[in-house]
């Protein structure tokens, strides 16, 4: 591989960041191809085709972003709203005080919201939150994702746009399960699945393992970390040690057997 061409990549990508508007998706997917043709064809001129095959990189960066970027698109409320959400749940956790649901929300009614969002995070009253898969209608204030509290702080609404959400909020009232208009799709019963998967591996670790100890064994194996208490989550962030709960169990049981054979 020529060490030139993921430099000459990321300078397409940084030339992206650069536009003065949103490049339309089709104009730079339509370069990248007609740089690649040229490459190819230019493949037995030792001079011309280090050029082409840099110019097609450059391009192949640039197409590549906006790609990216048409992939991620999505709708993110404008104002807050009290409103009538139904869709299904694709995510649910666990909390201290409260459980988290995310919907991918078929119908939004009430308020004047603006683009509607996709995908709504919500929380619900302790013990409420409901399986994943299920088809859900529900009464709930919602707002637009937190914008960073304070210059450089930590930006929410970046985090949150990039996981597909755009709305988070709290139920209000009851939340009603019921029949689904239409089917949920292979990913809302993969999705489900796996969860059905981390929530019996969770529920049998804790029920052995009962405490922070059990939760913080669930959260290197499952990847759950809501069991895990208020006190000790703050040791774990003040000790700098809060990203080894963000390491699958695999990873570290091959962190602890290669000390062992290095011992």
């Amino acid at each position: 591989m020529l060490p030139w061409l993921p430099v000459a990549f990321g300078l397409g990508i940084a030339i992206y960041f650069t536009a003065g508007q949103e490049p339309a998706w089709w104009a730079g997917a339509a370069v990248a191809c007609v740089c690649c043709a040229i490459a190819i064809a230019a493949r037995h001129r030792p001079v011309g085709f280090p050029i082409a095959l840099a110019v097609t990189a450059v391009a192949a960066g640039f197409a590549t972003a906006t790609l990216k970027t048409v992939q991620v698109s999505h709708g993110v409320l404008a104002r807050p709203v009290t409103a009538q959400v139904a869709g299904f749940v694709e995510v649910r956790e666990e909390r201290e005080r409260t459980d988290r649901i995310v919907i991918r929300a078929l119908s939004l009614e009430g308020g004047r919201p603006g683009a509607k969002p996709e995908r709504i995070r919500v929380s619900v009253k302790k013990g409420a939150a409901p399986p994943v898969g299920a088809y859900v209608t529900l009464r709930a204030r919602l707002d637009p994702p937190l914008e960073p509290l304070r210059p450089g702080g930590y930006d929410f609404a970046r985090d949150l746009y990039f996981q597909g959400i755009g709305a988070t909020g709290f139920a209000l009232g009851a939340i009603k399960i019921s029949e689904p208009p239409a089917q949920g799709g292979l990913w809302l019963g993969y999705a489900a699945k796996i969860q059905g998967f981390r929530d019996s591996i969770d529920a049998r670790i804790r029920a052995v393992i009962p405490g922070d100890k059990g939760a913080i064994a669930s959260a290197l194996i499952t990847g759950k970390r809501d069991a895990i208490s208020a006190p000790v989550n703050d040791a774990m962030y003040v000790s700098s040690l809060a990203h080894v709960l963000s390491i699958s169990g695999y990873h570290v049981l091959v962190c602890v057997r290669n000390c062992q054979e290095a011992s």
